[in-house]
């Protein structure tokens, strides 16, 4: 293939809900265009973009994918991003790369909550959009409903530049409003050709409607053809064209296009739009500031050929037989293949072997990529997602790509004994994949506890560890790192005497206990007078003290904010030493622990949930019923409400799949550890009758 420079270069990253056909469309672009030579089918399993067996046997995308088209002297860098909430992590990833959206919606489905999710992150960005109407073939498929959908729901500056002609199965043409032409597509053509004809006096009344509005739109965002336009004079295509491509910068504009990817009904125009209507590389570069390496300098980058090379790497993938393959953007300068490049994230060399594009599963090894372009290399020694790759004269450090964090929590389990290290390995290179994919070791519950952005989504993540690992795992509902404490202030003895022949054991002391303030964790002051304790002896009951708390009193858990206080006690010159004093610690501990009034502590998480306005009644009964504490609400965005509340991490598990149901997807929340608090007394009650059972059971096995 031929090398491309930035101002031909066109970065789109392809947005939208699950099966609204993005990846249909992302393989007809590239098959029309030339740039793959099958037309895959997703029913099929031979999908361009999705070719993972996880993808193949659930029919949807998991994974970000990559191919290119080349058209009209330029090479358009598809990014197929997954639909559903569960990968989110990868359409932020796939956004981050690109300087422009195609948001594909359903013909027969409309505007759905990841339409919502993915319009309004590429609108974050500041990130030109082209909405497509998607599968305009199928039954129901309604265009003018699709359109008012997005009027409602997304922006009003929406704006349709093609209109069907028929819709369901009798789609079979379109009407460009800026050509004032038909385009009637050929049955069973095979790569999307038409007949440009005049328009019908039938579709005369459609063209003018719609004709109407696209003009008096695009003459609303430019003075001058505004007033042109209101003394009535004409506005030829190459104006509004243009001021359509200055509109979409500045997020004034919308266009809106119809396709059915299957048939191939459309592509041609899309493919047309974006090399037309999408900023190039250069262009949308000029406006990013980025983070020098050295210090808080800050350095302005540019998608120019000449500069220094500076690269973001936005995806990492691991294939059998090949190891990670990184996906990487060129945001400034070139690299050509073989060189060696500066990892400034980690501070570290890596040599760019078979430099390559991306086309699905395939790659093609090229030469060299200018700036804007980009690629992907395989086996670099320490390079992860989120890193940038520099030169070491010129290091540059690009900003960190924001993933949604994990709302779906379980703990996993090596099925197999002795496959433990296996799964942590595994884990540990699925997350380098998908950094919304976490785990960590909770020490208080002794489980792994990972964290994924839905059920759906860790189902997967098993689905994979399986496959590429070999290893089996399962989950579970993870424990809740209870706690206990004191609430009043007892005293009392620890004697540990023992005798059986030879030397005998002696240690003999006297604690005082009581409760501190939430969060003040354990003091341990030491009262003795007179030698009645040798000092040598004092930590080990200090030791023993703390061994015991760890045991807790009621259910088995830490013993956390008291004070001990050491203040008397006695000992045998012979028969006294550490191990005596440290068992006369944990006695003692057992002996006053009980009559301080102990209590359960829970550990709290305080969210923070933006829901639709008219959910909000369900969200908040449902908080109440879990226990929650309402802080307070205040107006959200548009239509929407923030919830702030304190929940008990007891009663989250599976909290946001029952808040997606329960608000049809239209809410979203983020939680923090709050602290600490007092569990009421029933609840104390079965936790406890539940600790006393396990243990029971446990000393039986």
């Amino acid at each position: 293939m031929r090398e491309y420079t930035g101002q031909a270069i066109r970065n789109v990253a392809v947005v939208g809900h699950g099966a609204s056909g993005k990846t249909s469309l992302v393989d007809a672009l590239a098959f029309v265009s030339g740039s793959s030579k099958r037309h895959g089918m997703i029913r099929d399993g031979t999908a361009l973009t999705d070719y993972s067996p996880e993808e193949v046997e659930r029919g949807y995308s998991i994974n970000l994918g990559v191919a290119f088209a080349e058209w009209s002297g330029t090479k358009i860098n598809l990014i197929d991003t997954p639909g559903f909430l569960d990968f989110q992590g990868d359409a932020v990833a796939g956004l981050a790369a690109a300087d422009g959206a195609l948001c594909v919606v359903a013909a027969h489905a409309g505007v759905e909550v990841g339409t919502e999710r993915m319009f309004r992150e590429a609108v974050e960005r500041r990130d030109p959009v082209l909405f497509v109407v998607s599968m305009m073939d199928k039954e129901h498929a309604n265009f003018d409903r699709v359109f008012e959908d997005i009027r409602a729901r997304l922006t009003s500056r929406v704006i349709p530049v093609e209109v069907p002609i028929g819709e369901g199965l009798d789609f079979h043409g379109v009407i460009n409003l800026f050509t004032r032409k038909a385009h009637i597509y050929r049955h069973g053509a095979r790569t999307g050709e038409y007949e440009e004809t005049d328009i019908t006096p039938e579709l005369e009344p459609i063209f003018a409607r719609y004709h109407e509005q696209l003009i008096e739109t695009i003459a609303a965002t430019d003075d001058g053809l505004l007033e042109r336009y209101l003394e009535g004079g004409e506005i030829s295509r190459d104006e509004a064209i243009g001021a359509m491509r200055e509109a979409m910068k500045r997020m004034e504009l919308f266009p809106l296009f119809c396709v059915s990817a299957e048939t191939l009904y459309g592509t041609r125009a899309v493919l047309d739009t974006i090399v037309a209507l999408m900023p190039n590389a250069w262009e949308m570069e000029e406006v990013h500031a980025f983070e020098g390496a050295e210090g808080d300098e800050k350095v302005r980058i540019h998608a120019d050929d000449d500069a220094p090379f500076a690269a973001l790497v936005f995806k990492t993938m691991s294939e059998p037989h090949v190891g990670d393959i990184s996906y990487f953007r060129v945001f400034r300068g070139s690299v050509r293949n073989g060189d060696d490049v500066f990892n400034a994230t980690r501070d570290t060399s890596e040599k760019l072997g078979h430099l390559s594009v991306s086309i699905g599963r395939d790659r093609i090894e090229v030469p060299r990529l200018c700036a804007g372009d980009i690629g992907c290399v395989a086996k670099l020694k320490n390079t992860h997602t989120g890193d940038t790759l520099s030169t070491r004269e010129h290091p540059v450090r690009l900003p960190q790509m924001e993933f949604p964090e994990g709302l779906v929590h379980f703990a996993v389990h090596a099925r197999t004994r002795g496959d433990e290290e296996k799964l942590q390995a595994g884990l540990h290179r699925l997350h380098d994949e998908d950094p919304t994919f976490q785990l960590h070791y909770v020490p208080e519950t002794h489980e792994t506890v990972v964290s994924g952005l839905g059920e759906r989504h860790l189902d997967v993540i098993l689905a994979k560890l399986r496959r590429k690992y070999g290893v089996q795992a399962e989950l579970t509902k993870p424990k809740i790192a209870y706690r206990e404490t004191i609430r009043a202030k007892a005293e009392g003895q620890g004697r540990h005497k023992k005798q059986s022949g030879g030397r005998g054991q002696f240690g003999d002391c006297w604690v005082r206990l009581s409760p501190m303030p939430r969060g003040e964790g354990y003091l341990f002051e030491d009262r003795i007078v007179g030698g009645v304790i040798p000092r040598q002896y004092i930590p080990a009951v200090d030791k023993g003290l703390q061994e015991a708390a760890q045991r807790g009193i009621l259910a088995g858990y830490p013993l956390v904010d008291f004070r001990a206080e050491l203040y008397d006690g006695s000992y045998h010159s012979v028969d006294s030493n550490e191990m005596s004093f440290k068992m006369s610690g944990i006695l003692a501990f057992r002996a006053v622990a009980p009559k301080c009034r102990p209590v359960l502590l829970e550990p709290l998480d305080e969210l923070e949930i933006s829901t639709s306005d008219e959910y909000m009644g369900d969200v908040l009964g449902d908080l109440s019923s879990r226990r929650g504490q309402i802080l307070g609400t205040q107006p959200g965005d548009v239509g929407s409400t923030v919830i702030r509340a304190i929940v008990p991490q007891a009663e989250l598990h599976l909290y946001a799949t029952q808040l997606q149901s329960m608000t049809h997807g239209r809410a979203s929340y983020t939680r923090r550890f709050r602290g600490y608090d007092e569990v009421p007394p029933d609840a104390a009650q079965r936790i406890i009758a539940t600790a006393a059972r396990d243990e029971e059971e446990l000393a039986t096995s």
